[in-house]
């Protein structure tokens, strides 16, 4: 088992189908040089694009030490406690290197044209937190094997779980609005804010909240993971992308950084070589 360290640092692939072998070669370069994180965008009604619990399961397979998480799953197009099943399956058959990312979901159309389950506003933070609720239950159950129940209105549940998880999963949400941030606080292991760079200045803001909602549910809030998704860069100037990715740990508050990157091995590996020891001691 490979606990993931913080700050940690990790890249994510696009799941066009036709680019599977640059994917592969993208990840295994990020698993040679030593990266911590894979992350891979949901949209199953993409139709250019691979099942993306079916390539990570796929690439765990392949890697050594990488965890992987959706980045993230839509939660429309897979029910919640389908989410907690392929999360503990996947979870024992990587040995411990599987985390959840949700999303309320977006895309409404394109959902709705998949069969997906189309929420209206006012009920897509109410459905996000009862999922992470039955999410949470079904990771957590101990040897005495419980029982899942929820009695609200989107996941009226009550099952037994199961498998029993390698580690502790952590839930991470790709959420902005203000209730999600609290969400965040009160239940979650992480944030996976939306906008990347272009969004880091109001990261503090949405930050404090978060920790205001964490130290009022009786949590500690270093204990978040504020994972920032970043992409458009490029690593031809390595001071100045240094220093870009050393402003969002130092000044904006996140302890992670995922790049993302369709540009092959080579970029990755210089990410992994040239960016990341640069980071790793801030803090």
């Amino acid at each position: 088992m490979h606990e993931l360290p913080r700050p940690m640092f990790g890249i994510s692939v696009t799941p066009n189908a036709a680019d599977y072998d640059r994917i592969l070669d993208e990840v295994l370069a990020a698993d040679r040089a030593g990266l911590h994180v894979v992350g891979i965008q949901d949209h199953p009604y993409q139709r250019r694009y691979l099942d993306t619990y079916a390539l990570i399961a796929d690439l765990l397979a392949r890697t050594t030490s990488l965890h992987f998480f959706a980045d993230v799953t839509s939660l429309p197009m897979r029910p919640a406690p389908m989410i907690a099943k392929a999360a503990a399956s996947i979870d024992v058959m990587s040995g411990g290197r599987f985390e959840v990312g949700l999303g309320a979901g977006g895309f409404w159309e394109a959902v709705g044209g998949m069969g997906g389950t189309v929420r209206e506003k006012g009920e897509r933070l109410p459905a996000l937190e009862e999922a992470v609720d039955v999410i949470r239950q079904a990771l957590d159950v101990g040897p005495e094997r419980g029982v899942v129940r929820s009695e609200g209105p989107y996941y009226p549940v009550r099952y037994p779980p199961g498998p029993p998880t390698e580690h502790r999963v952590e839930i991470w949400i790709g959420a902005d609005s203000p209730g999600a941030l609290r969400l965040i606080g009160r239940q979650a292991d992480g944030w996976v804010p939306g906008g990347g760079i272009s969004n880091a200045a109001n990261f503090p803001a949405q930050n404090a909240l978060i920790d205001d909602a964490a130290e009022a549910a009786g949590r500690d809030p270093r204990q978040i993971r504020r994972i920032a998704n970043v992409w458009g860069m490029g690593l031809g100037d390595r001071s100045q992308a240094i220093d870009t990715l050393s402003s969002l740990i130092a000044d904006n508050g996140m302890d992670g950084i995922v790049y993302w990157t369709d540009e092959g091995a080579a970029d990755v590996e210089r990410f992994a070589k040239e960016i990341v020891p640069a980071l790793t001691s801030i803090t």
